[in-house]
Order: C-alpha cells, then sequence, then structure tokens
C-alpha cells in the first residue's frame, strides 16, 4: 500500500466523534474538493461575546462552503462543537440560513449539515431563538424546492436544543451511537423537573433516552453508522440520492408514523420498554452490542422506522 492510499485510508476510519468541524469536511467530502465561504481571513465573529468578555472565534463555530460527494456539488455546513458547545448564536446562525437560501436558489443543490451542538448560547438568547426561526423557515423552503437536506450527528455535544428541531426538519438523518438527539438536554431537564425525573448523571440513562442506537431503534434516524469518516460518507451519499421532496404526502406519511409510535409506545416508562415492544430478545445488552451485531438486530425488528419524513 503506498503512502497516499494509506493516509486515505486512515483518515476514513477515522473517528467522527473526535474529529474538528474542518477534519469531518475533509473525511466527508471528496478529497481537496472543500470551498469554504466566509473564510478564516474574513474574521466574521460574535458581536456579542465581547460584552460578556467572553472569547471569539474567526468562524464564530460554524464552517460552510461547498465541495463534492461522490463527484456529485453538495453545499455543507460543519458546527464545531469545540467552541461554546457548537452553540447557535447571531452570526454562527445566519451563516446556515444562507447556506440553505444559496443552495435552493443557484439550482436545488443538497446540503449536508453536520450537527454538533448543545443547543442556543445564553449570550446571545434572543439573537439564537430568532436564528433557530430563520433557520427551520429556510429548511423547510429549501426542501419545498427540492433540495435534499440530510443530516449527520456524531459530534461530542450531541443535537440538542434548537439544533434537535431544525434536526427534526431535516430530509433525513444518519446518526452513530454517540451522537444525541433531543430538544432538551439532561440538565435542562433535571434543572426543570427535579432528578426524579431525569438524572442527568445517569449516564446510562442519558444514552438509551437521547443516544443513537435508541433513535435509530424508534425511528428518529434513517441510517445508523459507524463512528467512521467513511460509515457517515457512506450515509450521506444514500440519504442525499433517496431523499424526496417535501410535501403533502411525506407530511401525512411523518404524520400516521408518528401516531403509530405513540399508539405503541405511549405507556413505556424506559428504553428499555421500548426495545422490549420492539421485538428485540435482550434489550438491556443492545448498549453494549458492537456496531454490526447491533445493525443486524435492528434489521430484524418489524418497527417501520424509515418512512418519509
Amino acid at each position: 500500500m503506498s503512502t497516499t492510499i494509506g493516509k486515505i485510508a486512515e483518515g476514513l476510519a477515522a473517528s467522527w466523534y473526535e474529529a474538528s468541524a474542518r477534519q469531518r469536511l475533509a473525511g466527508l467530502l471528496d478529497t481537496d474538493s472543500f470551498e469554504e465561504f466566509i473564510g478564516p481571513e474574513l474574521r466574521e465573529t460574535s458581536p456579542h461575546l465581547p460584552l460578556f468578555d467572553l472569547p471569539q472565534q474567526f468562524d464564530d463555530g460554524m464552517v460552510v462552503g461547498k465541495g463534492l460527494l461522490n463527484g456529485a456539488p453538495v453545499m455543507v455546513a460543519a458546527q464545531e462543537g469545540r467552541f461554546m458547545g457548537g452553540a447557535f448564536g447571531e452570526v454562527h446562525g445566519a451563516k446556515l440560513t444562507g447556506l440553505l437560501r444559496a443552495s435552493r436558489d443557484i439550482g436545488k443543490v443538497p446540503v449536508l449539515i453536520l450537527f454538533d451542538t448543545g443547543g442556543v448560547r445564553l449570550q446571545e438568547a434572543n439573537a439564537g431563538e430568532m436564528a433557530i426561526a430563520e433557520i427551520i423557515r429556510a429548511l423547510l423552503d429549501a426542501r419545498m424546492a427540492g433540495v435534499p437536506v440530510v443530516g449527520l450527528i456524531g459530534g461530542r455535544a450531541g443535537c440538542y436544543g434548537g439544533g434537535g428541531l431544525i434536526a427534526g426538519c431535516c430530509s433525513a438523518l444518519a446518526v452513530s451511537e454517540q451522537g444525541r438527539i433531543s430538544v432538551s438536554g439532561p440538565e435542562v431537564i433535571e434543572t426543570n423537573r427535579g432528578v426524579e425525573e431525569f438524572d442527568s448523571k445517569d449516564r446510562a440513562l442519558v444514552w438509551r433516552t437521547m443516544g443513537g442506537k435508541h433513535r435509530y431503534l424508534i425511528g428518529g434516524a434513517e441510517r445508523f453508522v459507524d463512528d467512521t469518516m467513511s460509515s457517515f460518507r457512506m450515509a450521506a451519499i444514500e440519504l442525499v440520492e433517496s431523499s424526496e421532496v417535501l410535501g403533502e404526502r411525506t407530511l401525512e406519511a411523518e404524520q400516521d408514523r408518528l401516531e403509530k409510535r405513540i399508539e405503541r409506545f405511549g405507556t413505556c416508562q424506559d428504553a428499555w420498554d421500548i426495545w422490549k415492544a420492539l421485538g428485540a430478545p435482550q434489550p438491556a445488552a443492545i448498549p453494549a452490542m458492537p456496531f454490526d451485531e447491533f445493525v443486524a438486530m435492528s434489521d430484524r425488528l418489524k418497527e417501520p422506522q424509515h418512512d418519509a419524513r
């Protein structure tokens, strides 16, 4: 194996969870095809953070641009979970909104969103909440115009708060075991409802309630992927090709799926109860299952989990 090929293979096997936003883009897209919009040299930083004596970052934790995925053009947005937990602020959100609008206006170019966020910045609460609303509007406009919008979730910060709402509006999602999806994070639930409702320090509870395996089993994501660049890349290619235009049929199908899910699992008290209801032979063993074993088991379950969004 040549040195170059070896480096490429090593890169594709690298951990998505451990990577930075730019490293994920490099592993996801075709080699050397990424072109960043609003690059580091422009230093589009938050105007709000200095008011709180907080450090700024040259890209405000959001990398946007274009590239090639398996030879086809795509728009990409990657959140940097290492900066303020990937939280949404005014500039951070505006970059994603602009990308979604551009994808709709210049020829229905697919969009990939690499989520890694704890939600909205407390220091930019109003501006951040407005950004979430604008992103959702731009995302739905793009989908109705025929733009596939695929979310990839497997970063350190998970996909919480407004990020969870945006993810729910995507055409399709791919999630790894390390990914977590929820509107409210563990600490938020505990603060508002008490430790009896949700113990945020119970990591096993957190992962089986919000983690990638559970979200995939109940239909919250279309693909379950391994924690590698190549696994996320393969899922992105498949989901872009299979995504449908948002319309009345897709909305009705999603509503029907959610109604059936409530009917089937409405009395369940824990993820273990849901896994048992799904027909998992050993529900308690699911958290420790290796990737291949979990995928084989989930494929055997009868829950119709991949209906159109």
